[in-house]
């Protein structure tokens, strides 16, 4: 396996953020991006923290991310909006965005915020934490390049389209679930990648349609619960691509064809607040009633307790927090190094090795 090494969360941040504004991106900008794969890679999601940083410098460097966007945030209705993201940084489209969703449900009870031409917007628990903050419950969805081989089918189709929710606690953290609709998010296999290791054979398929352990050798990742994770990935594709006039399906820009070009990708926030339903603080107490019974489930065997959706990032985080952040040898080596990228992003397969 991969030597790594641990970083804090101040290191690990400066070493992002100095890195994606030698890229190109301005500094309000890098720091969002630093502060969003931080948090994921804190949080033990590795596949959307440091590991990204190479694939961003080099889109942003060849002018695939328009650094000085033009952010326009058009109101459709009492409760819905498109946000125009000007095919800016994802993470910052996305923030921004979410802002004046945040804002609409304040004001209406419910706000539907799609976004149009905007990037990579990275782990959708990032934004449904902040937005459960604010005492919403939060959904987050967002379409993907082809990468999926749809059920009973050899080539792709969709993306991994994930799904992020969120919801307050009284005095914990926001219960935060976050998932892609396949068996496992493209950027695990690039950890494993990044790792050397192999990965489970129920992940991806080879170019034959196979299963397969090596990482290097996927062409296909697989949907989870098979038909039932196909159709979690057509409903996002429909609400984060089609409702809002963007491309959809197969016809999705692929993260590494053309990296001087934007994506024109889409994403959409449906933000919910409990106060306009039942009493705040009732909600509150019953999802801590609800996440506390769940914890005291007698667990089945091999297990030691039973843990609440999303609980193990809290866990994650807070041993990070202690030990410092896991980071590949090889990636915090790029990150301290003066390299920008390593041009290696540029081409038509979505399957970048």
């Amino acid at each position: 396996m991969t030597k790594e090494v641990r970083a804090s969360q101040e290191e690990l941040h400066t070493l992002i953020k100095e890195k994606i504004a030698k890229a190109g991106l301005k500094e309000a900008h890098a720091e969002e991006v630093a502060t969003h794969l931080t948090h994921a890679d804190t949080n033990g999601i590795h596949s959307h923290g440091a590991v990204r940083v190479d694939y961003y410098s080099e889109r942003i460097a060849k002018g695939g991310i328009n650094t000085e966007p033009s952010f326009k945030f058009e109101k459709t209705g009492e409760s819905t909006g498109i946000f125009h993201g000007d095919n800016g940084m994802g993470q910052v489209v996305a923030n921004e965005a979410l802002k004046e969703a945040i804002s609409l449900a304040k004001h209406s009870g419910i706000a539907a915020v799609g976004v149009r031409q905007t990037s990579h917007t990275g782990t959708m628990g990032y934004y449904v934490e902040k937005a459960a903050k604010e005492d919403l419950i939060a959904i987050s969805l967002c379409q993907s390049d082809p990468m999926v081989v749809p059920f009973g089918g050899s080539e792709p189709y969709y993306g991994t389209n994930p799904i992020g929710f969120g919801a307050p606690r009284k005095d914990k953290e926001p219960v935060v679930f976050d998932m892609a609709t396949t068996v496992q998010v493209w950027g695990k296999v690039l950890d494993a990648r990044s790792k050397n290791v192999e990965i489970p054979n129920t992940w991806a398929v080879d170019g034959e349609g196979e299963p397969t352990t090596d990482p290097h050798a996927v062409k296909g990742l697989l949907p989870v619960a098979g038909p039932k994770g196909y159709g979690l990935m057509m409903m996002v594709d429909m609400m984060s691509g089609i409702l809002l006039g963007l491309p959809f399906g197969k016809h999705v820009s692929s993260m590494y064809n053309d990296l001087s070009k934007g994506r024109e990708l889409g994403h959409l926030f449906i933000l919910i607040d409990p106060s306009r339903f039942t009493n705040i603080d009732m909600f509150k107490e019953h999802v801590d009633q609800s996440m506390n019974e769940l914890n005291e489930t007698k667990p089945a065997a091999g297990f030691d307790r039973v843990l609440y959706p999303g609980e193990l990032s809290l866990i994650k985080r807070k041993e990070n927090q202690d030990k410092g952040i896991p980071v590949v040898q090889d990636i915090y080596d790029y990150l301290k190094s003066d390299t920008v990228h390593f041009d290696k992003y540029g081409h038509s397969s979505p399957f970048a090795d």
